[in-house]
């Protein structure tokens, strides 16, 4: 990956903006009774009107426009008409371009704000875990250094770690190298360096980290029924650390 130039960082800071504002909007307004499809227009109207497009619809086939992911599905899912219940647990993950550029980003929450204790550690464990990678990437750092960082803080949480879903590169593309797999051996793999621009998500089950895909060609649910999560920002690598794109 070649570091981004000064009018593609503007770009980058101003579709991670829109795209962080989107994504508060959407948990600040979620609630019991909204269906995924009521999230979705809820997104795209919000997108409009703070001027950005969003970047999944069409990626790969992807029919919709976010991936909002319930309970034992992992990612990718397509919004759907079945109302949300107080105690799911869904990801909301979604991509905004603006000047041509794209950042990617994704929360968790627990309709209606009290989850369980396992949920409430799944939430607490995964989101802690992105904090940690995102404190790890500087320039002349390796991915594997993140990859490790993300790995402790989830095996301290006794979390299942996805092994197919990575972080990665993003700015043209919505996935671009390197990939950023949230296990691994610090000192290992690429080289970041000032100006790159990267997503890490750590993906994350309650139980066994297997997966397996749906019908649907697209829906990735945890074989053995429990619980996942996932938290995602875009960063762009600085020399002494990293500045988080899609941050309210």
């Amino acid at each position: 990956m070649q570091p981004k130039t000064d009018s593609e960082l503007k770009a980058m800071r101003e579709s991670g903006r829109i795209l962080a504002n989107v994504l508060e909007k959407i948990r600040r307004e979620v609630r019991a009774g909204m269906t995924p499809k009521d999230v979705s227009a809820l997104a795209g109207r919000e997108t409009e009107r703070l001027g950005g497009k969003p970047a999944f619809k069409g990626f790969e086939g992807f029919p919709d426009i976010i991936c909002i992911s319930n309970n034992n599905e992992v990612q990718h899912s397509i919004p759907n008409d079945i109302a949300f219940k107080n105690g799911d647990v869904v990801n909301f993950d979604y991509g905004i371009i603006y000047g041509g550029m794209i950042t990617d980003a994704g929360i968790t929450v627990c309709i209606g704000g009290k989850p369980d204790a396992d949920a409430a550690r799944l939430l607490k464990g995964t989101e802690e875990a992105l904090y940690a990678g995102i404190d790890a990437v500087r320039d002349g750092a390796r991915v594997g250094d993140i990859s490790a960082t993300v790995e402790k803080v989830l095996r301290s949480y006794d979390l299942g770690i996805v092994r197919e879903l990575v972080g990665h590169g993003v700015g043209h593309q919505l996935h671009e190298a390197p990939e950023i797999p949230n296990y691994g051996q610090a000192g290992k793999g690429p080289v970041l360096r000032t100006g790159m621009t990267i997503a890490i998500e750590p993906i994350t089950t309650l139980g066994n980290h297997r997966i397996f895909g749906a019908h649907d060609g697209w829906t990735l649910l945890t074989v053995d029924g429990s619980r996942s999560a996932q938290f995602e920002h875009t960063l762009l690598v600085t020399k002494d650390g990293c500045e988080i794109l899609t941050q309210v």
